[in-house]
């Protein structure tokens, strides 16, 4: 792992939180988008070499509704950097983390993404993340 890619935060509304955030951090959203397999529109924020990303669903069923029914809003995840997410994988694997998802999906901010499951992390979800190639 090279280094925290971002701090994911699960939010019920993705525009007061934009709002929110710009007025703490200073600046907007520098990127927003939707990621249609995580049913989530998401928004990215820089805060030095550091990113926040901003986590809304756009299905009652989705990972981020069950969360925020669940828990409420809040950190959801820490993502981390990879150089390489197949082999990434593969090294949590044999060291018995599980994996939530068996192949990398496509995430938002042009990354290859893969989650590590809680419980296998103190509580903490954990999201591989590998820039894709342009």
């Amino acid at each position: 792992m090279k280094k925290i890619e971002h701090i994911g935060i699960a939010v019920r509304d993705l525009s007061k939180a934009n709002g929110l955030y710009e007025r703490l951090l200073g600046s907007p959203a520098y990127k927003e988008e939707e990621v249609p397999s995580e049913h989530v529109k998401t928004s990215f924020f820089r805060v030095g070499p550091n990113k926040i990303e901003l986590l809304e669903a756009t299905h009652n069923d989705s990972a981020i509704a069950r969360f925020i029914d669940k828990r409420g809003e809040g950190i959801h995840h820490i993502a981390f950097d990879v150089a390489d997410i197949h082999e990434e994988m593969q090294r949590l694997k044999d060291a018995g983390f599980k994996l939530l998802n068996t192949t990398p999906k496509i995430g938002a901010d042009n990354k290859l993404v893969c989650f590590v499951h809680p419980k296998s992390a103190s509580g903490v979800l954990i999201e591989l993340c590998q820039e894709i190639p342009q």
